[in-house]
C-alpha cells in the first residue's frame, strides 16, 4: 500500500495533493542520489591499476556535487511540507534498485560499471523531470539543473570507455559486472 505523503501545507500555487506526488518523486531521487554518492566514494576508495590517480581525482568533484544535489532536494522536500528521510534504513527500504557491485577492481573496470550507474540514474531524473513538470516548473527546474551535471558526470567516465572512433566499450552491458569486465578489457 502505497503511504500517503500529502502534506498539511505546501508552496503558495501548488494544491497539497499534487505536493506530495512531488514529494514521492523527490523521495526517490533523494535515495538515489545518496545511494550515488556513496557508490562514488566505493569506488574512490577501491580504485586501482595504471589509470588511479585519474579516476581516483575525478570522482571526488562528483562526489562533492551529488551530495550538494542530495541536499537541494531534501530542502526542496521540506519546502513542499514534507519529510526528507535520509537515513540508511529509509533508502534501502524505498529503493528500486541493487547495491552497487564492484568491490576492489581495476579503475576502468569500475567506470564501466559506473556508466551503467549513471544510465539508470539519469534516465530516473528524466522521468522525474516529466512528472514534476505536470505540478510545478520550481522543482522541475531544480531537477533539470541536476540532470546537466548528472549528464556531464557520465560523459566525463564515458570518455575513458570510448574508442578514438567513437565506439562505447561497454555498449552492450545490461550489468554492472559486465559492464565492469569489458572495461577491464580496455585497461
Amino acid at each position: 500500500m502505497a503511504q500517503d505523503l500529502t502534506p498539511k501545507y505546501t508552496v503558495p500555487g501548488v494544491e497539497r495533493e499534487a505536493a506530495g506526488r512531488l514529494i514521492g518523486v523527490l523521495r526517490l531521487r533523494l535515495h538515489a542520489l545518496n545511494d550515488l554518492h556513496l557508490t562514488l566514494k566505493h569506488v574512490h576508495w577501491n580504485v586501482v591499476g595504471p589509470h588511479f590517480i585519474a579516476v581516483h581525482e575525478m570522482i571526488d568533484p562528483q562526489v562533492d556535487r551529488v551530495r550538494d544535489m542530495a541536499d537541494d532536494v531534501a530542502e526542496r522536500i521540506a519546502a513542499l511540507g514534507g519529510v526528507a528521510q535520509g537515513t540508511p534504513g529509509a533508502l534501502v527500504a524505498e529503493r528500486t534498485w541493487d547495491d552497487y557491485s564492484i568491490g576492489r577492481a581495476d579503475a576502468i573496470a569500475h567506470l564501466g560499471a559506473l556508466d551503467l550507474v549513471y544510465t539508470g540514474v539519469i534516465e530516473a531524473v528524466r522521468a522525474a523531470i516529466k512528472e514534476a513538470g505536470d505540478i510545478d516548473t520550481a522543482t522541475e527546474d531544480l531537477l533539470i539543473e541536476q540532470l546537466r551535471d548528472l549528464e556531464q558526470f557520465q560523459w566525463f567516465v564515458r570518455a575513458h570507455l570510448e574508442s578514438s572512433g567513437g565506439s562505447l566499450a561497454t555498449g552492450e552491458a545490461r550489468t554492472e559486472e559486465e559492464a565492469a569486465t569489458k572495461g577491464a578489457e580496455l585497461g
